[in-house]
């Protein structure tokens, strides 16, 4: 029997919350399967376990936080060593407020829910990513269990206009707390996502429905309703509540954020002796090659000047290895791979790092559509722990903002940071002529402990001179 353990997400991360279990008692998990989803001081990301077996018990409840190292949950190697039977998972609430005409439609659409069949963590994870409910699929797979498949056809088959409903893991399990029905929900969160607020409006909304005896379907709004009609319910409105915990939460967030990173910095300029460098790039090779490409492609496939730069920084550290590791127990851990961070900035404030794995050996075109993913899936908060524990050199991109040039703090206990600004149009003297050409301004802020001047400027070099081979990177 093995312990699933708290990871460490991050060189700051100290405690961690489970916002929600993918696995539940029984489940047999493979090493890499997402077993459950961690809410850090930075963000939201999934989690894969280490081990491969049975979950025999979850030791952490949702909503629970727990500091890095803190069991989660314990796995056998075999079924035989599963403890015994797992307790059924705690029973919906029942409808018993619902009106019952709404009462006879859940019950027929309800299926008889005694047994689950048997789903994968996998499947069960595409399955929560899709906003497909399992418990209204027939499986056909061995046993009955619910396939990959399974899962991609009822999607296929929802009717149209009833796709995926983009809520947080929190506003769903309230929602089923509350027998709120997602899809008839209007979101407010990002590109329409359902959230908290809008569940417990939704809740609020129908009971205040239920009370009066005439009320319709048209919803009427508060502001609309008579005020000794109001005082006479059994429950004053709580909107006012909501409305107010709202900014305050995010607010508390964005303070917890700042914090996570202000330490973080702090210990980094404290511990660190860092030097920079800087130097102009000439882009017009690439940007020339680029535009060149873009031309015979659609929109959706085209490249930007970003993945270029990302693209060439990973190889240059491939070929300069001491600006790619980290720094542990007084010594230098140079990386045979190359792991780029990328710096993504969150929507409510702060940033994240996610790393593109191997970044060196990718394609261009896969780079672009990994940038792409992972910048939406961390905004997304569905980020997943290898990319935010394993990125080697970091880089940070601020051109489109209209950054000149930014100087990083270096990322503990990596050893570089590379930045680039904005890419523009200037003059540019070459031979004794004088030209316009685009550019842009790449930096470097590197450990004095592990390279110099002298590896720190050969390495923003090598960057330059890759971007005069587009072609080839």
């Amino acid at each position: 029997m093995a312990d699933f353990l708290m990871p460490s997400l991050g060189a700051d991360m100290e405690h961690g919350k489970i916002v929600e279990w993918l696995v539940k008692p029984g489940d047999f998990v493979r090493r890499g399967d997402l077993v459950a989803v961690v809410d850090t001081d930075k963000t939201v990301m999934d989690v894969e376990s280490f081990q491969e077996g049975v979950v025999a018990d979850l030791l952490v409840e949702i909503g629970e936080t727990v500091p890095v190292g803190t069991p989660l949950a314990r796995i056998t190697q075999t079924p035989a060593e599963v403890g015994p039977p797992s307790p059924e998972p705690p029973p919906r609430p029942p409808a018993a407020q619902a009106p019952p005409a709404a009462q006879a439609i859940t019950d027929q659409q309800a299926p008889p829910a005694a047994q689950a069949p048997p789903i994968a963590p996998p499947v069960r994870h595409l399955a929560h990513r899709l906003g497909v409910d399992t418990g209204r699929i027939h499986g056909t797979g061995k046993g009955g269990a619910i396939t990959r498949a399974d899962v991609e056809h009822a999607v296929a088959a929802r009717p149209p206009g009833a796709g995926r409903v983009r809520s947080s893991p929190r506003a769903r399990r309230l929602a089923a707390e509350l027998g709120v029905e997602l899809s008839s929900v209007s979101g407010t969160g990002p590109e329409g996502a359902v959230t908290v607020e809008d569940v417990q409006r939704a809740a609020a909304g129908r009971a205040g429905e239920s009370v009066p005896a005439g009320a319709q379907a048209e919803p009427a709004p508060e502001a609309a309703v008579p005020a000794e009609t109001a005082a006479s319910r059994a429950e004053p409105p709580a909107e006012p509540a909501p409305a107010e915990a709202q900014p305050s939460a995010a607010r508390e967030r964005v303070a917890t954020l700042r914090r996570a990173i202000g330490a973080l910095m702090s210990r980094s300029k404290q511990t660190i002796p860092h030097y920079y460098l800087s130097t102009t790039l000439d882009l017009r090779a690439a940007v020339g090659w680029m535009q060149s490409v873009n031309a015979q492609r659609p929109v959706a496939a085209r490249l930007v000047p970003s993945a270029l730069l990302l693209k060439a920084a990973a190889l240059a550290a491939k070929d300069v290895p001491e600006v790619n590791g980290f720094y542990l127990d007084g010594a230098y851990r140079p990386s045979a791979a190359v792991h780029l961070g990328v710096a993504v900035a969150l929507r409510q404030g702060g940033l994240v790092a996610p790393a593109i794995h191997d970044a060196d050996t990718l394609p261009l075109d896969v780079l672009m559509e990994q940038l792409r993913d992972l910048v939406s899936r961390a905004r997304a908060g569905r980020l997943q722990r290898a990319e935010m524990a394993d990125p080697t050199i970091t880089v940070t991109n601020l051109g489109d903002l209209g950054v000149d040039s930014v100087y990083g703090v270096i990322y503990p206990p990596q050893v570089a940071m590379v930045g680039f600004g904005r890419v523009l149009e200037q003059p540019w003297a070459e031979h004794g002529m004088l030209g316009v050409r685009a550019a842009a301004i790449a930096t470097l802020s590197a450990d004095h402990r592990v390279s110099d001047g002298l590896r720190g400027g050969r390495f923003l070099a090598r960057i330059d001179e890759l971007l005069q081979k587009p072609d080839e990177l």
